[in-house]
């Protein structure tokens, strides 16, 4: 079944996706309305952007320092800063940056924003919560848009990742990335491995097409803080 989806899904459903996608389009989740710019990750389609959301539903942010890596439409900044906590994004692309400064406006919320690579042009501080959406594909990037898909032939974008995340937190961060079940977790998790960090599934979600895999990064050397509550519920 899920063979024959993904067959329809490449050969009938993206072509007509990209052609929807090939202008600005409107977006809703809940009670948070976007415009999604054509060169930006489109949360509506892809269902890694809605599932960090739901795990992030279980965690307290209220006051929490809050950095979304690479924040595309910016859904889930806004979502964070409509839940009380403090939120930085960046993102390396500037069309998204503009477009998520636009839609935080018509959202009503204050998220402080960085058009940085990572984190080059993010000042030196320490974040209670880390998300990251990252391309995870062994690809170039050929252009801004291809950022959100592309990592790297080698995994540049993971390298540059785990040698600069120490800097940003400590041992009761919370650090979260999503991969799907189609990325090379492995040469990920060797990566993060040679950095210091280690990669634990908290949550583990099967739709018709992929599997995907929420991840709470650690650094090796340190103790996390246990997760508890509603947290603790939706750990796998």
């Amino acid at each position: 079944m899920r063979r024959i989806t993904r067959y329809l899904a490449t050969f009938i459903y993206k072509p007509l996706l990209v052609k929807y996608l090939s202008k600005e389009r409107p977006y809703s989740y809940k009670n948070i309305h976007l415009k999604i710019h054509p060169d930006v990750f489109h949360p509506g389609f892809f269902h890694s952007t809605k599932i960090l959301l739901h795990y992030l539903g279980s965690l307290s942010l209220r006051n929490k320092r809050f950095l979304e890596l690479g924040a595309g439409s910016g859904l889930i900044s806004i979502a964070a800063a409509k839940a009380g906590a403090v939120v930085t994004a960046s993102d390396i692309n500037p069309v998204a940056i503009d477009y998520l400064r636009r839609n935080m406006q018509a959202n009503s919320v204050s998220v402080n924003l960085a058009i940085s690579d990572l984190f080059d042009d993010l000042p030196l501080q320490v974040f209670d919560l880390i998300v990251i959406n990252p391309p995870y594909y062994f690809d170039s990037p050929r252009s801004f848009r291809e950022h959100a898909w592309y990592c790297g032939k080698n995994g540049e974008y993971f390298q540059d990742l785990f040698h600069s995340l120490s800097n940003y937190c400590n041992s009761t961060t919370v650090i979260l990335m999503i991969l799907c079940e189609g990325s090379n977790r492995e040469a990920i998790r060797s990566i993060a491995g040679a950095h210091g960090f280690a990669l634990t599934c908290v949550k583990e979600v099967q739709n018709l097409i992929e599997r995907n895999y929420v991840y709470r990064i650690t650094m090796n050397d340190r103790v996390p803080v246990p997760l508890s509550g509603n947290e603790m519920n939706a750990t796998v």
